[in-house]
């Protein structure tokens, strides 16, 4: 990857060679590296280590999880925030677990549509609750930086399963994600 970055370097008229650039290529490899790191995890063993058994039956929220992900379109950063609830059916998973799941499905390339899919139908398979809804709101450099120049758009993406599908679930998830 280093002599990639170095050959990127070159092609945009810069000397991979000058003091400021000379370890940048290093630098670019280990930074992408960590930003893709999601691909070598699996959701199976964040979640499995922290599955409770629990008669408990009411809507669970972690709200404003930050999320810092690549647009696999530009491979530029969006940035945002992860709102994620569940209702359990007798099973529910460490608080943490459900960051660390967003924290997966971001460090890929991705499109925000598909990593609010990606969270909502994982916890759906692996606690089989009686719904699941996520909302991820962000703000895309591509869009800010290149192209439409739009400095002040966000995106919102929601997704919503089983009893989340309900008006009074699904309006209760939204409230609260609203701070109301």
């Amino acid at each position: 990857m280093e002599e990639t970055v170095r050959k990127l370097l070159t092609q945009l008229g810069e000397d991979p060679d000058r003091e400021g650039l000379v370890r940048t290529p290093e630098r670019v490899s280990a930074a992408l590296k960590f930003l893709t790191h999601g691909y070598a995890l699996n959701a199976k063993e964040i979640l499995n280590e922290a599955l409770f058994t629990e008669d408990y039956d009411e809507m669970v929220l972690v709200r404003d999880i930050e999320l810092f992900s690549l647009c696999e379109h530009h491979m530029l950063p969006f940035i945002g925030k992860a709102h994620v609830a569940y209702i359990p059916n007798r099973k529910i998973v460490g608080l943490s677990k459900v960051a660390r799941l967003v924290d997966m499905f971001a460090r890929r390339l991705q499109v925000q549509e598909r990593m609010t899919s990606e969270i909502a139908s994982t916890l759906n398979d692996l606690l089989d609750p009686q719904g699941v809804g996520v909302v991820i709101e962000a703000q895309h450099l591509c869009m800010r930086m290149r192209g439409v120049s739009k400095q002040h758009s966000s995106v919102t993406t929601s997704a919503m399963l089983g009893a989340f599908r309900k008006g009074a679930t699904r309006e209760e998830f939204l409230r609260l994600i609203r701070g109301d």
